[in-house]
């Protein structure tokens, strides 16, 4: 990622703060499905709104982002809330996630399609992956992300690699947006 990129993202964590506490429903929805127990990964998290109710889920969560000033906003959300996470500042174009295994990888609108190629490898045995990006048909309704950071309408399932499929849809959600979401499982 550009310097640029960071600025931008450091820029937008300051701004839109009082925006990054709402987790996305998708996960919210799905928390009676993950495990209680065990470690977790938030991918490109931001200011940690997945990973605090992560971690109030009963998980061990490491948070990875880019930016130094969502990161600190992530710590600070996670004590206001009584729970504790781990963060690291990593650009994912330029340095690999770390290495589990994980009990749970969340990736929740950030796309780099090469990461489908060691999910699984980071994964323990049975470990999740919840994963939900905008699709091409978002731009109908919606300026942001812009073209080159959607996915093609129909492409997530292409993308999934070595893991079993149990939940996969795409469409219009009730929170406004057109998003394909997946959740796999490391046999």
């Amino acid at each position: 990622m550009s310097e640029a990129d960071r600025v931008k993202w450091d820029r937008l964590w300051r701004e839109e703060r009082m925006l990054t506490d709402v987790p996305n429903p998708f996960l919210v929805g799905l928390l009676p499905r993950l495990p209680t127990a065990g470690c977790a990964l938030d991918v490109a998290g931001g200011a940690g709104r997945h990973a605090v109710v992560l971690a109030r889920h009963g998980l061990e969560v490491t948070l990875v982002d880019v930016s130094p000033v969502g990161l600190a906003a992530a710590r600070e959300a996670a004590e206001a809330a009584g729970s504790a996470i781990t963060t690291r500042q990593l650009d994912l174009e330029l340095e690999p996630l770390p290495t589990g295994p994980w009990d749970v990888i969340v990736n929740l609108h950030y796309l780099d399609r090469s990461l489908f190629g060691v999910f699984g490898s980071l994964l323990a045995p049975g470990g999740l992956l919840l994963f939900a990006h905008p699709t091409r048909t978002n731009l109908q309704r919606n300026p942001r992300p812009g073209e080159r950071f959607l996915l093609e309408d129909g492409e997530l399932p292409s993308l999934v690699q070595g893991l079993e499929v149990l939940h996969l849809a795409e469409g219009w959600t009730d929170w406004g947006r057109h998003e394909a979401h997946l959740l796999a499982r490391r046999p």
